[in-house]
């Protein structure tokens, strides 16, 4: 474990629980009260690490993290997630990362098509520990994403 320089100005950190990938050039612009995550649930590790990994890299977001088999261990779902990270009320940045979420197949779809509704998820309400009947979302996907279509709203 430790800090390793995986790509320009990208690093990679590790603790028992979480893997991040991290633009350290650009880290200072999430503002803790303003910073919050998209997020994927997943037991494939190797895909997850591979998908944070490429969310930085390629400037998606600035921020990104991924639960390591000892989280996915205690996870009462049996599963592990992936958060990308970027400021709530930063319009463009919601653009990148949505754009990266959908363009990776990570939102999925109804019977009928219809991309399910994500929320965005605030630090803070985390912090609340505000999770299942008690998280109220304060942004959605559809305030960004047609649901029938894909297409950004204009």
């Amino acid at each position: 474990m430790g800090i390793e320089v995986i790509a320009d100005g990208v690093v990679r950190d590790e603790n028992p629980h979480w893997v991040y990938y991290i633009d350290a050039a650009r880290v200072g612009e999430l503002d803790p009260k303003r910073c919050g995550k998209w997020m994927y649930m997943t037991a494939d590790l190797e895909r997850a690490d591979e998908l944070v990994r490429e969310a930085v890299v390629t400037g998606a977001v600035i921020e990104a993290k991924r639960s390591t088999a000892k989280h996915v261990a205690l996870s009462r779902a049996g599963t592990g997630v992936c958060c990308f990270y970027l400021n709530g009320d930063d319009a463009e940045a919601h653009r990148r990362a949505i754009g990266f979420l959908l363009g990776h197949g990570l939102v999925r779809r109804t019977k009928a098509g219809r991309l399910y509704n994500v929320s965005f998820k605030f630090d803070e309400q985390t912090r609340a520990g505000e999770y299942g009947d008690d998280f109220h979302a304060k942004t959605c996907l559809a305030d960004f994403v047609d649901l029938d279509t894909g297409e950004f709203l204009a």
